[in-house]
């Protein structure tokens, strides 16, 4: 049986330049303004990842860990993060946080919760270091999307970078939050500026070492404002869901007992 190691995300994260790494499909950090204010807030971040959205919200005044299981992941933020203030990294596994119960304002990740294979655990353990009112927010691949047959093939080519990696509806992702006693607030969609097949076009043109692509290519005028609007407008249906490439859904943890 296929999984997620360790050993796939040292390579990656050993092999990888951050800054050459496309940011978390959607921007996190504008959609976890809309649900807590971020001064003096304690956050986790469980997976490091780039870091990149751990650092804004620390930017902003919140109090940051950034927890990960890899050393190298957590090199790579370190680098990012070059010294910023209110930004703790801090190794460990997301099965078993090394945190006190109620101890966050705040938990959330991207591109974690669709490499187990038992994710219920992994939000059980989320719910615990949420305080009373505090903010759940999970973001993964979507289900009905080109992008899961093309991670499926190569997971069964041996191909894929994590090894293993599966995907949700924004249905079941409710249901597992709903699951671990927490109240679902919202869900929304997320689709990648630049689009997916932008970004396959120019991984496979600088591999073949045809063409260097700029990450980020200029705006089409008129179609991509308009791409934009339809977008905002679909972001928090279950027609825009269905859609995306990427949902999350937004839990709090029911208030019932007293904050440490």
């Amino acid at each position: 049986m296929r999984e997620s190691r360790r050993d796939h995300w040292d390579r990656f994260w050993r092999s990888q330049d951050v800054e050459a790494i496309y940011e978390a499909v959607g921007s996190l950090p504008e959609e976890i303004a809309r649900w807590i204010p971020l001064k003096g807030a304690r956050v986790l971040e469980v997976g490091a990842g780039s870091g990149r959205d751990s650092l804004r919200l620390a930017e902003q005044g919140a109090q940051v860990s950034v927890l990960d299981y890899s050393e190298a992941a957590l090199a790579s933020t370190r680098r990012l993060m070059r010294g910023a203030a209110g930004v703790a990294l801090v190794r460990g596994d997301a099965r078993r946080l090394p945190f006190g119960d109620e101890r966050f304002d705040l938990v959330f990740h991207q591109g974690l919760l669709e490499h187990f294979r038992e994710p219920a655990p992994i939000i059980a353990e989320n719910a615990r270091v949420l305080a009373p009112g505090g903010i759940l927010l999970v973001d993964v691949p979507q289900r009905w999307h080109p992008y899961t047959l093309v991670k499926h093939t190569l997971i069964a080519m041996d191909r894929w970078f994590a090894g293993w990696e599966r995907s949700f509806s924004a249905r079941e992702l409710e249901a597992l939050l709903r699951g671990a006693g927490l109240e679902v607030l919202a869900s929304y969609a997320s689709w990648p500026e630049p689009g997916l097949a932008y970004r396959v076009l120019r991984k496979g043109l600088g591999q073949m070492r045809l063409a260097r692509l700029p990450m980020h290519p200029a705006p089409l005028p008129l179609v991509g404002p308009a791409c934009r609007r339809a977008r905002a407008a679909l972001r928090y249906h279950r027609l825009g869901h269905y859609s995306a490439m990427v949902i999350g859904t937004v839990a709090r943890k029911r208030s019932g007992s007293a904050r440490p």
